[in-house]
C-alpha cells in the first residue's frame, strides 16, 4: 500500500505544502555543499589573516625566549601558561569569529530565513528507549537507499581527497626533498605552500561534489513532498472554501443583486417580454445616456416579478419575442443596447411615448 500511495504522488507540491514543510524543518539542504563552502571560507580567511597571525605567534615565542627571567617564573604550570593562552586566544578569536559569521551567511544562503515552529515543540516520544533504538538501527542500516547513497558519497569523497593529496605531494616532492638540511624558516614556508595548495585543490573538488549533492537533495526533496491529486483538491478546497458554502454565498449575492435590480424596474420606460419566459426593462434618458439602458432582465420567475412590478407601477409592457431574447442575451444589466438593436428599440419607445402623449 505504501508503494502504491507513493506512485500516486504525481503532483508537484503547492506553495502551501512547501510552507508547511518548512515550518516542520523539512527543507532541501546539502551538508556537503555547506561544508565545502565553510572550508573554502576558512581557507580564504587563513590566506588573508595567516601571515599576520603567524607573525604575532612568532613575536610571542621570540619575546618569551629572549626576555624570560627564571627568577620570575611562577611555581605552578597554570600560572605559566595562562598569559600565553590568553595571547593565542586573542590572535585566533577574530579568525574564528569571522569564520562563524561566514558559516551563518552560507547556511542562510542555502536555507533562507527558516524558523521551524514544529521543531521547537518538545517531542518526548523521541526520548523513549524504543525510539532511540529505532533511530540507531536506522542509522546503521546500510541497506536503506538513503544510507547507501550517503555511504557511497563518503567513499567517493575519501577517494578523491586521497587522490588529490597524493597528486599534490608527488607534484611537489622535489620541493619537499629539498627541505633536507634547510633552515626552519624555509621549511615552514615550503610546507605551508604545499599544505595550502593541497587544501585549495580539495576545496575546489568538494565544492563541485557539494553542488552535485545540492542538486540531488533538491530533487529528492521535491520528490518526497509530491502530492496526490486528491491532496491537491483537498488543499484547494481549504484555500478557496467548501463548494457548498461558496454556492450559498453566491446564491445570497445573487439574491441581493436581484433585489437591487428589481428596485430599478420602477424607473423603466418600458418592459419588453416574450411573452412569459423573458422580460427586459428599458430606460432612456437622452440627457444622461446616449442610448437606451437595460435596467433589469430575467427569465421565468424573475421575468414574472419584473412584469408584476411594471404592472403595479403603470409601466408599459410590450411583447416582442425576438427583441426580448436579443436584449437578454446581448446586454448586461446597466448596459447600453448595441447599435444593431437601435431601430427595434426606437420603434417600441416611439410607440410607448405616443401612448403616453409624449
Amino acid at each position: 500500500m505504501a508503494n502504491e500511495e507513493l506512485n500516486e504522488r504525481t503532483e508537484e507540491a503547492t506553495p502551501k505544502r512547501r510552507e508547511k514543510e518548512r515550518d516542520r524543518g523539512h527543507i532541501a539542504k546539502s551538508q556537503d555543499f555547506t561544508s565545502s563552502l565553510v572550508l573554502s571560507c576558512g581557507l580564504g580567511l587563513l590566506f588573508v589573516m595567516g601571515p599576520s597571525m603567524l607573525q604575532k605567534i612568532q613575536d610571542i615565542i621570540h619575546d618569551s625566549l629572549t626576555s624570560l627571567n627564571p627568577k620570575q617564573i611562577p611555581d605552578d604550570f597554570v600560572s605559566i601558561m595562562t598569559p600565553y593562552f590568553n595571547s593565542y586566544i586573542s590572535i585566533v578569536a577574530l579568525f574564528f569569529a569571522l569564520l562563524c559569521i561566514g558559516a551563518i551567511i552560507i547556511l542562510r544562503f542555502q536555507t533562507g530565513a527558516l524558523f521551524a515552529k514544529e521543531v521547537m515543540k518538545p517531542n518526548f516520544k523521541k526520548l523513549s528507549p524504543a525510539a532511540a533504538f529505532k533511530a540507531l538501527i536506522d542509522r546503521i542500516n546500510f541497506f536503506k537507499p538513503r544510507q547507501m547513497v550517503e555511504f557511497l558519497k563518503s567513499l567517493i569523497k575519501t577517494t578523491i581527497v586521497a587522490v588529490v593529496g597524493v597528486n599534490v605531494i608527488v607534484k611537489r616532492k622535489a620541493d619537499l626533498f629539498a627541505l633536507l638540511g634547510a633552515d626552519p624558516a624555509t621549511g615552514f614556508s615550503v610546507i605551508g605552500s604545499v599544505a595550502f595548495e593541497l587544501l585549495a585543490s580539495i576545496c575546489v573538488l568538494l565544492i563541485i561534489i557539494g553542488i552535485i549533492d545540492k542538486k540531488y537533495q533538491d530533487w529528492e526533496y521535491n520528490k518526497s513532498i509530491k502530492m496526490t491529486k486528491q491532496e491537491v483538491k483537498d488543499e484547494f478546497k481549504n484555500i478557496e472554501g467548501d463548494p457548498k458554502i461558496k454556492g450559498k454565498i453566491r446564491s445570497f449575492q445573487m439574491k441581493i443583486m436581484q433585489q437591487k435590480m428589481m428596485a430599478k424596474v420602477k424607473e423603466a420606460d418600458v418592459v419588453v417580454v416574450n411573452p412569459t419566459h423573458y422580460a427586459v426593462a428599458l430606460m432612456y434618458d437622452p440627457l444622461k445616456v446616449p442610448a437606451p439602458v437595460v435596467l433589469a432582465k430575467g427569465v421565468d420567475f424573475v421575468a414574472f416579478k419584473i412584469r408584476e412590478i411594471a404592472k403595479n407601477n403603470g409601466i408599459p409592457i410590450v411583447e416582442n419575442k425576438p427583441l426580448a431574447r436579443s436584449l437578454y442575451k446581448l446586454v448586461e444589466i446597466d448596459g447600453i443596447i448595441p447599435q444593431e438593436l437601435y431601430v427595434a428599440v426606437a420603434e417600441i419607445l416611439q410607440y410607448v411615448y405616443k401612448q403616453k402623449g409624449k
